[in-house]
């Protein structure tokens, strides 16, 4: 299905969406973007509930609603796919997310201080380590905030130990620890084969010390670009 004609689809399912479930919803768009699962490669993200605006009371917030063509397009391609089935279980789906959001602002809380932190990680300002946990956890050891996908579970690399391993989007890539860039470090991972809207980036953690209850080392910080391992 083109674009054009997901967007008016998604149009003609909104109207029969009952207006309790879209107050508050400030917007409800199709992107043309794909979002890969970060570790599945037959699974793509339909949709997104994304929080704006709110006073600290979760029944005043206000949400903007995603579909995303590309990821519909994508699994489209992999087999019997029905395009308004799918549609309509996203946009039900994201807007119960909306819903739970509203009631539940000790997360909004939680997510808007994590996004605050990611800004301060890309503008170079100081930022708590493990703020991305308190983002959406998408699978063991992977978050999500805002466009941004952060991976904790890639394994030394094997066999010479250098550098790490891990699955992105059902791939096995390596990826080597620049010079001069020690742990606790978030690298951005370029190359991969179908990466996030936003950024990929491998957390490399530090081991703890008892010098750590002192002190926590700042993380760097580092561009890499990551290399298909061979089946």
């Amino acid at each position: 299905m083109r674009f054009d004609d997901f967007r008016q689809l998604v149009e003609r399912l909104l109207r029969e969406v009952p207006p309790a479930y879209l107050d508050g919803v400030v917007l409800v768009e199709v992107s043309p973007k794909a979002v890969p699962h970060p570790l599945r490669g037959d699974v793509y993200t339909l949709g997104e509930c994304i929080p704006l605006e709110w006073s600290g009371n979760g029944a005043d917030l206000q949400s903007r609603v995603v579909l995303y063509h590309g990821s519909f397009a994508a699994l489209a391609r992999l087999g019997d796919f029905d395009w308004r089935e799918e549609a309509w279980e996203t946009l039900s789906h994201e807007l119960r997310h909306h819903l739970e959001w509203r009631a539940n602002s000790g997360a909004l809380e939680a997510y808007d201080w994590a996004a605050e932190q990611n800004f301060a990680r890309q503008e170079g300002q100081p930022f708590d380590p493990l703020f991305y946990r308190s983002g959406e956890k998408i699978a063991e050891g992977v978050y999500k905030v805002e466009d941004d996908v952060f991976i904790e579970n890639w394994e030394e690399g094997r066999p010479s130990g250098e550098g790490f391993e891990g699955v992105w989007h059902g791939r096995l890539y390596h990826v080597s620890l620049p010079g001069g860039v020690r742990p606790p470090a978030f690298l951005t991972l370029e190359g991969l084969d179908e990466p996030p809207p936003g950024e990929a980036v491998l957390v490399v953690a530090r081991k703890s010390s008892l010098g750590d209850v002192w002190h926590r080392p700042a993380p760097a910080g580092a561009v890499v670009t990551v290399e298909p391992v061979a089946d």
